[in-house]
């Protein structure tokens, strides 16, 4: 796969449930002001984690796994897992997420066959067959039909946002704004944030597809920029044309009312939000299965069986059926829980962990100087650590006691990692280059120092090609060095290495 399925499959997950059931509501909590300074908010963290994806997988060969690869090569397996666990359940529970919502564009068909023929058919009907249906379709078709269904719901949703956006108002909303104000109900601001961020958190979706992509190297930085600098355009100027259409009342009231608005929106907004829902959970059902099957193929679980299972893949393309079929059912015990709002908040906790640790990586990479670390997709230091301090700070500000939750499951699952696998690099290797830096900065400051007198400190160095024969010299070297400043050793070995 080339550039072009990571754009599709990161722009159709961001433009996705939440533009069409979620943004009306926010525009009319918290005004105008207060959703475009959401939007700026979410992408100070969704900007410099694509930045910090881009940067990263410029700099090795990203296999299977998207960003679970990233983490585990650049932090150890351990910490990798540890952060690939909470990824890939971000991922999985997404697949519901959209479901549930996709389920929303039937419900004037239900209310219909209610009114008219006096049969109540729960919703949990409709979005457990969808999920069905789709989940079988991906385990035995794979990612090529994934992507070409991508095709076809990407144009059914251009189509619904451009009838949205040459739509009418449903109402005068001058008087009202007069009165109301562009920015309102401050106190609900974060709790708005997030219900609505799993919209800005598509942009990862198309990094998973990294195992099956011609270069990765080439085509995640491309596509995840692209994506997520047209979803935040996109959104400015939908809440735009929501606020100038529709009172605080009617958008608050009414979760679909931009099939009020948009022309023959009683049939082409339906469409596009299941279009949308449906795109959105198609790239969720494509990458967490290749999260879950590169944990596995890590040796990641407790059980040799699990890992054997989870990680077995079909075909040449590697098709995780397994950890696809895994997937399914982890998904429709959310599905039948129903809440689009409740699992957009646990969603949104899954997700700022992983990217507050992606921007972390970038961050320690550049701190560090890694001699290895040599990118062809260059970030800034201030912007990865920017994105890290903001995603560990909104996490606490969106919802504490979630964030709490999510912060200790993550330090007992390593801990439960470590013990596992004590073999493994932990938390050490993340400070480790750090630690180096700090010390190389003070030894260069205390040697460049103005004063005159200063006490002498030994900087021996000793070559000898007799290192195996006299050891004694080593010994020399150690006296006149140790506790009081640096010897170095080289054994040398003579003759013509040319060839």
């Amino acid at each position: 796969m080339g550039t072009a399925p990571v754009y599709f499959t990161a722009i159709s997950t961001i433009l996705g449930a939440i533009l069409f059931l979620r943004f009306g509501v926010a525009v009319g909590t918290v005004g105008l002001v207060g959703v475009l300074a959401l939007i700026l908010i979410g992408h100070m963290v969704t900007l410099p984690t694509a930045m910090a994806i881009s940067e990263i997988a410029t700099n090795q060969k990203v296999e299977g796994g998207g960003e679970y690869y990233m983490i585990s090569r650049s932090f150890g397996l351990n910490i990798g897992a540890t952060i690939g666990i909470s990824l890939y359940l971000s991922q999985a529970i997404s697949v519901a997420f959209y479901i549930i919502a996709f389920t929303e564009a039937f419900t004037p068909l239900l209310q219909f066959i209610q009114v008219h023929y006096h049969l109540f058919i729960p919703k949990q009907a409709i979005s457990i067959s969808a999920l069905l249906i789709l989940g079988i379709l991906i385990w035995r078709k794979g990612a090529s039909l994934g992507i070409k269904m991508l095709y076809v719901v990407v144009t059914i949703l251009l189509l619904a946002l451009t009838a949205f956006f040459l739509g009418h108002p449903v109402s005068d909303v001058a008087s009202s704004t007069e009165v109301v104000g562009p920015m309102r109900n401050s106190d609900s601001l974060f709790l708005m944030l997030a219900i609505i961020f799993p919209a800005f958190t598509g942009m990862d979706a198309g990094v998973g597809l990294s195992g099956d992509l011609k270069s990765p190297q080439k085509s995640i930085p491309h596509g995840t920029l692209w994506a997520t600098l047209t979803g935040m355009i996109i959104y400015f100027f939908v809440v735009l044309k929501l606020n100038a259409s529709a009172t605080p009342q009617e958008l608050i009231s009414q979760p679909m009312i931009m099939s009020k608005i948009a022309l023959f929106g009683w049939i082409i907004i339906p469409l596009g939000l299941a279009a949308a829902t449906i795109s959105s959970a198609i790239g969720s059902f494509l990458v967490a299965p290749r999260t879950l099957q590169a944990i596995a193929v890590d040796k990641s679980f407790p059980s040799e069986k699990m890992n054997t299972l989870l990680g077995k893949g079909k075909g040449k393309t590697n098709e995780p059926q397994s950890a696809t079929f895994f997937t399914l059912l982890l998904a429709l015990v959310f599905v039948a829980l129903g809440s689009v709002d409740a699992v957009a908040q646990i969603i949104s906790m899954f997700f700022m962990i992983t990217y507050a640790s992606m921007n972390l990586i970038s961050f320690l990479n550049h701190f560090g100087s890694d001699p290895s670390y040599r990118t062809t997709f260059q970030s800034k230091w201030y912007f990865s650590l920017a994105g890290f301090i903001f995603a560990s700070v909104l996490m606490f500000l969106m919802n504490p006691f979630y964030a709490f939750i999510s912060v200790v499951a993550i330090f007992l699952l390593y801990f439960l990692m470590k013990r596992m696998h004590r073999d493994r690099r932990g938390l050490e290797n993340i400070f480790h280059g750090v630690m180096f830096q700090i010390s190389r900065k003070l030894i260069i400051f205390l040697q460049s120092g103005t004063i005159k007198e200063r006490t002498w400190r030994p900087s021996a160095i000793c070559i000898s090609s007799d290192t195996f024969e006299r050891d004694k010299i080593f010994d020399l070297l150690n006296w006149i060095s140790y506790s009081h400043g640096f010897g170095t050793y080289m054994h040398y070995i003579q003759g013509y290495y040319s060839r």
